[in-house]
């Protein structure tokens, strides 16, 4: 029988519908697990006392934008399925933003190889569950936790919960993506499979201005970012940052037309609605950083930040027309100019990007955490990351030691 053969008697693959489920089994003195099929139906200051004010994404404003504007839903393979922790009087102990996904795009953890395995096996890999924000692939909390609670019990009852959803949909596996490490040990510890990966982050020295920052990298580097500053600026296109009530609706006009052209251009699925944008800067425009650039009387390109307590979380970018090196200028190094003028600790520059290595941004770890229910792929996919894990940490290793920007000692 082969490794990854499915169980011989298997139910049909569930139809994704928008109905809440009721209630998961609990006892009456026990606290009580609900999933809730719309971020609306759970009070915005219960979810936000449990997500913390440090990172935007786990809000209840930006998750309601998603759903909201029809970014998240059945009809885009991301059916809401929030997990939600109550005590017996009803009040909110902890929360998990979850969905039940019928493919596996938007989410930056890829597990494209673990589905077609699966299905060549005969086995159901979709639906699964995903515990994330979607389409952002930004380290921040996934199981939200009121203050005051016991983290690490409250923890395991929503680790628990997660399972238990996960059978009653009959979902092949749990997804938890880009959580904090406190988080990743958890989950590690409570039998979760435990995978890694790296984005390139820019970290504040104490940085007193951006010359401060250039001169602590070598000649070379220093020379070849003021160059590229320079360029962007002879470019013809004037940039500005908008946040709080300087955007303006005709901003996110502007800025919606960037991100699908750049979604056409790479030949990719735009994830996000126009109206996104606008409950984006009607609900969290304090919370906005866009960096937008004009030519003439036209804005040409834009870069889309959202800021946290301590960092700025670069997202989206797009452009009309050729301006030498303005995608450096509008991503990365406004991005720094921002961190330090606002005292921010680190810029992270979301997925992939080698290329922002040589700009001053270094490698970071990032986690994932996954539950599989069938054992022959739980199996298997704990024999991959095994091997993974070790690729993962010698090319951390290799970029710090010898592709670091910085001068030596």
């Amino acid at each position: 029988m082969s490794l990854l053969a499915p169980p011989r008697s298997r139910s049909p693959r569930p139809r994704m519908t928008s109905a809440a489920p009721a209630p998961l089994p609990t006892d009456d003195t026990a606290p009580v697990l609900k999933a809730v099929a719309d971020i609306t139906g759970i009070d915005a200051a219960a979810w936000d006392r449990c997500a913390g004010d440090a990172n935007p994404f786990v809000s209840h404003a930006f998750l309601a934008a998603l759903e909201r504007s029809g970014s998240t839903a059945a009809e885009t393979g991301w059916l809401p399925q929030h997990l939600v922790l109550e005590s017996p009087g009803g009040r909110v102990l902890g929360c998990v933003p979850a969905y039940l996904k019928s493919h596996s795009y938007g989410e930056y953890v890829f597990d494209h190889g673990w589905a077609h395995a699966f299905e060549r096996a005969g086995g159901d890999y979709y639906p699964k569950l995903q515990v994330s924000v979607p389409f952002t692939p930004v380290t921040g909390p996934r199981l939200l936790i009121a203050p005051g609670e016991d983290r690490a019990e409250v923890g395991r009852i929503l680790a628990a919960g997660l399972r238990a959803l996960c059978e009653r949909h009959g979902a092949s596996s749990i997804h938890v993506t880009f959580p904090e490490q406190d988080q990743w040990d958890l989950l590690g510890q409570e039998g979760w499979l435990r995978r890694t990966g790296h984005q390139y982050h820019w970290f504040n020295d104490g940085y007193g201005s951006f010359d401060d920052f250039l001169t602590a990298l070598s000649s070379r580097k220093r020379k070849t970012i003021r160059k590229e500053r320079h360029k962007a600026r002879q470019s013809g296109a004037d940039i500005t940052v908008l946040t709080g009530d300087t955007l303006r609706e005709e901003h996110w006009d502007a800025f919606f037309r960037f991100y699908m052209d750049t979604g056409s251009r790479k030949w990719g699925t735009p994830y996000l609605t126009r109206s996104f944008f606008s409950y984006l800067g009607e609900t969290l425009a304090d919370r906005v950083a866009l960096v937008m650039a004009r030519d003439g009387g036209r804005w040409v390109a834009g870069a889309l930040n959202l800021i946290g307590r301590d960092a700025l979380y670069g997202r989206n970018w797009g452009c009309e027309g050729y301006y030498k090196f303005l995608h450096f200028e509008a991503c990365y190094y406004q991005a720094i100019d921002f961190a330090i003028a606002h005292g921010l600790a680190r810029v992270e520059a979301g997925a992939q990007g080698e290329h922002k290595l040589q700009r001053g941004y270094r490698p970071a770890r990032t986690y994932s955490a996954h539950w599989i229910r069938h054992p022959g792929l739980r199996a298997a996919v704990a024999d991959y990351l095994d091997r993974e894990t070790d690729a993962v940490d010698y090319e951390i290793e290799a970029l710090t030691t010898h592709a670091s920007p910085f001068r030596k000692g």
